[in-house]
């Protein structure tokens, strides 16, 4: 994966470095990652790299096209490598997980402002707020699956699941 991302950086006009190698090793494994997680999962590839230098891999990375940032209302600014087309988020407003959605007209922008007061717009960003599948069933929004009623049951007789 090192030589895609190499491609990746220098097609980007980017030096290849370690930092930035550990960066883009940690945002494949864990998209939508906040810079906090993303310092420490860089460090634990690349122990001597500095918060800075993390925040300046990730503003080079979001600069050159490489890395997209999104900042939901009340969260801290997430990084994703899912760039280069039109997508948009959902976030569960109580675990704060965020998943990936297709735009549903598919060429950008999917939306049209009533009034573009002069601009040229080039990108809509959306993001769908509510409550993940885990957070509707933790609330009693949802019933538990019909299997896991079942093994459950089946726990409760004392009976081994194979």
């Amino acid at each position: 994966m090192e030589t895609t991302w190499a491609h990746e950086l220098r097609s980007a006009g980017l030096r290849v470095t370690r930092p930035r190698l550990s960066v883009l090793s940690v945002l494949a494994e864990r998209p939508h990652a906040d810079a906090d997680s993303i310092v420490t999962g860089a460090r634990d590839l690349h122990p001597s790299l500095s918060p800075q230098a993390v925040y300046g891999v990730l503003k080079a990375l979001v600069a050159g096209g490489i890395a997209r940032r999104i900042e939901p209302a009340g969260a801290p600014a997430l990084f994703e490598l899912r760039v280069g087309d039109n997508h948009h988020h959902l976030v569960c407003r109580s675990c704060g997980a965020v998943a990936d959605v297709d735009c549903a007209v598919g060429a950008a922008p999917c939306l049209v402002p009533s009034d573009t007061a002069g601009y040229v717009v080039d990108e809509a960003e959306v993001v769908f707020w509510g409550l993940c599948r885990d957070c509707q069933f933790q609330d009693g929004q949802l019933e538990a699956p019909a299997e896991s009623v079942q093994i459950h049951e089946h726990e409760i007789r004392g009976g081994a699941i194979a």
